[in-house]
């Protein structure tokens, strides 16, 4: 066999793996980036279980500002809105936020709704004991909902942030829905 054609094997041979090893890198990638976002606290990965309430010693001499971001996701056919855009809080007190949806067609709709933080870390600061993001929400025709949300921050949130983004984008979900 001539030198030409043994490299060209190697050649070959040696992509082969290159394409194998970016496919397992493709599985792989997933849980690393979930591993990855929990040991870092980025991403703002929000839990969507509700937090048993805690009597938190209310930090009166701090101020953080809140602010809330609606979308839906694609053309998924809701209106949705925040109450109030900015709140000004202190972390340990417990606050409740409305949030509205309505079904913009003339069928029953399933929307759920994901949240997101920013920054990151403050992700596990973020304690709420009531949000329309744990469940499916479902909507008869044209149904218009307040959707409450109370949370607290925990007083250990670090000093050095002194404003937040909690965001919630719904998603149509009714074509998911089991028989």
């Amino acid at each position: 066999m001539s030198q030409h054609k043994k490299s060209t094997k190697g050649l070959i041979a040696a992509m082969g793996l290159v394409v194998v090893g970016m496919f397992g890198f493709g599985f792989a990638l997933v849980p690393l980036y979930d591993v990855f976002c929990e040991l870092t606290g980025l991403n703002g990965k929000v839990k969507t279980e509700a937090a048993a309430p805690v009597d938190y010693k209310v930090d009166e001499t701090r101020q953080l500002t809140i602010e809330f971001v609606t979308s839906v996701n694609g053309n998924t056919p809701l209106a949705f809105r925040v109450e109030k855009a900015k709140m000004d809080i202190h972390p340990g007190q417990a606050y409740t936020v409305n949030f509205y949806a309505k079904n913009l067609t003339d069928r029953k709709l399933v929307g759920q709704a994901i949240p997101s933080i920013a920054p990151g870390v403050a992700t596990p600061h973020l304690k709420k004991s009531e949000c329309f993001c744990f469940t499916e929400q479902p909507f008869e025709p044209h149904e218009e909902r307040k959707l409450p949300v109370r949370f607290t921050i925990d007083p250990a949130l670090p000093d050095t942030i002194i404003n937040m983004t909690l965001s919630y984008t719904f998603f149509d979900i009714t074509n998911k829905q089991p028989d």
